[in-house]
């Protein structure tokens, strides 16, 4: 298990990533897990870590996958199954390297979907429950044009400037993500099989004018889903609700988290898992 500081790396051989953590150790608390979206990084979250630590009485931990910020490069091009990866192979390497013993995967966008394959895939008793922020289970045409969009703006406006203040090498996150989609057969890539397979609640925090993604998202999860789903469409804003909304999404996280925790360790008490 890894001693963790406020700031770090882990070394999960040829792997180094990049870390934050806020709030109590995972061996003294649940810890609630960060999955950072497409062209995000551990330290593009501001101080939603440290807030929502403070409001769900939990520690918070985020990371920045390979290939992005100040983690090991990534292999390029990426796969269309780059998600999957990073929830079978290489998320559970990295709860266990943490000491994680109880808590909730949180992710945003690209992580609210590698949150709910990882919950559909991985059979992991110390995760009670998901937040997805933003999630995609299918890629809409709406997300494909405002993927079109951003790679325009990266590559003729300041928007390079700006993500080089996150990542070691922008150029490589930013068009190895948007390569992905559209260079391949996107339609292709779809996780509603997984989420038959969730076996702990869900929780859908989305903004009402999502230009990523429709609320038909959040039908894909109800039709699809044997687990109870929850989910809160947040009026007036887009894509973020941890910036767009943040009071909102963190009581919605917070009571979600508190809820499923409560009711673990009561039926803990009562002699049950």
């Amino acid at each position: 298990m890894t001693q963790l500081s406020d700031k770090g790396f882990l070394e999960l051989p040829p792997l180094r990533l990049e870390y934050r953590f806020a709030g109590p150790e995972p061996y003294a608390a649940p810890t609630l897990v960060l999955l950072h979206e497409g062209l995000g990084c551990s330290e593009m979250w501001g101080d939603f870590p440290e807030r929502l630590s403070a409001a769900a009485g939990c520690g918070v931990f985020a990371y920045s996958r390979v290939g992005y910020g100040r983690s090991s490069p990534a292999t390029l091009p990426r796969k269309l199954d780059f998600m999957h990866v990073e929830a079978r192979e290489i998320l559970p390497r990295v709860l266990n390297a943490i000491g994680f013993q109880k808590g909730l995967l949180v992710g945003h966008s690209d992580g609210a979907s590698i949150a709910a394959i990882y919950g559909g895939s991985v059979q992991d008793h110390r995760v009670s429950g998901l937040v997805l922020m933003a999630p995609h289970f299918i890629v809409e045409d709406v997300t494909i044009a405002s993927i079109r969009e951003i790679r325009h703006s990266y590559d003729t406006t300041d928007l390079r400037a700006r993500f080089s203040r996150w990542h070691d090498d922008a150029d490589a996150t930013v068009r190895g993500w948007t390569d992905v989609w559209m260079n391949n057969d996107f339609h292709a890539w779809d996780i509603q099989e997984e989420l038959a397979y969730v076996r702990v609640p869900i929780l859908i925090v989305q903004g009402e004018h999502d230009h990523y993604g429709t609320a038909r998202q959040i039908e894909i999860a109800r039709e699809e889903c044997y687990c109870p789903v929850d989910a809160l469409l947040v009026p007036d804003i887009k894509h973020v609700p941890h910036r767009e909304a943040p009071e909102i999404t963190l009581k919605a996280i917070a009571e979600f988290a508190g809820h499923l925790l409560r009711e673990r360790e009561s039926l803990r008490a009562a002699g049950g898992r």
